[in-house]
C-alpha cells in the first residue's frame, strides 16, 4: 500500500459515494462489484451474517426496496491504516420513503474493513446498526 492518507480517504469516499448513489439512489445493484470485494462479509443487525458478492447483492436488493430506501449518505468519522487493509468507523444518513409518504431519515453507525482489490479500495466485513 503505496497510498497517502489524503488518496486513500479520497479512494474511500468514491466508493462510499458509489454506494448512495448507484446502489440506493438507483438501484443498481451491479454497481455492488465496485464496492465490495468477492468474498466480502456484511453482518446486518438482528440477522444472520451475509457472506459472498452475489448473496450481499441479494440482501441489498430485497432491503433497499422492502424499506423504500432511496439514500444513504456515509460520513466517515475515523480511519486506521493497518498493514494492507483499512478500517473505517462512520455514520450514516438513510432516507426512506414508501409511496405517498414522507420521508423519514435514521441514523446509522458503521464499521468497515476495507481491503484493495483489483486496483479499488473495497468494503471487504461491513457491520452496522441503527442509532436510538
Amino acid at each position: 500500500m503505496n497510498n497517502t492518507l489524503d488518496e486513500l480517504k479520497l479512494a474511500m469516499a468514491d466508493t462510499n459515494g458509489l454506494f448512495n448513489t448507484e446502489v440506493f439512489g438507483k438501484q443498481n445493484f451491479d454497481a455492488i462489484d465496485d464496492i465490495y470485494t468477492l468474498d466480502a462479509h456484511i453482518l446486518p443487525p438482528g440477522a444472520p451474517m451475509v457472506s459472498g458478492r452475489a448473496a450481499i447483492k441479494d440482501f441489498w436488493a430485497v432491503a433497499i426496496r422492502s424499506l423504500s430506501a432511496t439514500a444513504a449518505v456515509l460520513t466517515s468519522v475515523d480511519i486506521a491504516v493497518e498493514g494492507d487493509s483499512i478500517v473505517e468507523i462512520g455514520g450514516a444518513l438513510l432516507t426512506l420513503q414508501a409511496e405517498g409518504q414522507a420521508a423519514v431519515q435514521v441514523e446509522v453507525k458503521y464499521v468497515v474493513h476495507w481491503r484493495e482489490e483489483d486496483g479499488r479500495w473495497k468494503w471487504h466485513t461491513d457491520i452496522w446498526n441503527m442509532n436510538g
